[in-house]
């Protein structure tokens, strides 16, 4: 089977950003088996166990808001559908990837829970992984959408920011 070249605004993909898109989805999915099995594995204080439970509702809470704000374009692969809009308001006026960055504090609240250097280890590989990912993910979303550019200008990737600093000159 053949891949079309891509155009803006199609939803056809060649093959290899297919192939690249899956290898990012299927590489998030092993890094959080890895953390959860750390999790189980680690015995650590109550205190961090319990911050770390914390993160992983707040976290979880962040990726269905953002989840909802996408209804029905909600995808596993990160390449966006053939009727997708770029959202700019929720949480998405926040961080440009609400989605990974509570995916984020789920994993530091797990790592948090786990206490160990595996759980570190796979939370640090998680972080690259997640913005190589959301690179892949920012050109694809340039390429379709004229004001991704500028939205990527003023809007942070991961992390929001504080709301005293943003209005510094």
């Amino acid at each position: 089977m053949s891949s079309s070249p891509r155009t803006p605004g199609s939803p056809h993909l060649p093959a290899r950003e297919r192939w690249l898109g899956w290898l990012f989805v299927a590489g998030q999915f092993a890094l959080l088996g890895v953390l959860l099995t750390a999790v189980w594995d680690g015995v650590t204080a109550l205190g961090l166990r319990v911050a770390g439970g914390l993160a992983v509702v707040a976290g979880l809470a962040i990726m269905v808001a953002a989840s909802q704000r996408l209804g029905r374009e909600l995808r596993t692969h990160p390449a966006p559908s053939a009727s997708a809009v770029l959202r700019v308001d929720g949480p998405y006026r926040f961080v440009r990837h609400p989605i990974y960055a509570g995916l984020l504090l789920v994993a530091l609240g797990l790592t948090a829970a786990a206490g160990s250097v595996v759980a570190v280890l796979a939370f640090a590989a998680l972080l690259v992984w997640l913005t190589l990912k959301a690179r892949f993910e920012e050109r694809l979303l340039a390429e379709r959408f004229p004001g991704y550019l500028e939205y990527a200008r003023r809007t942070p990737r991961f992390v929001p920011r504080l709301p005293w600093r943003e209005h510094r000159g």
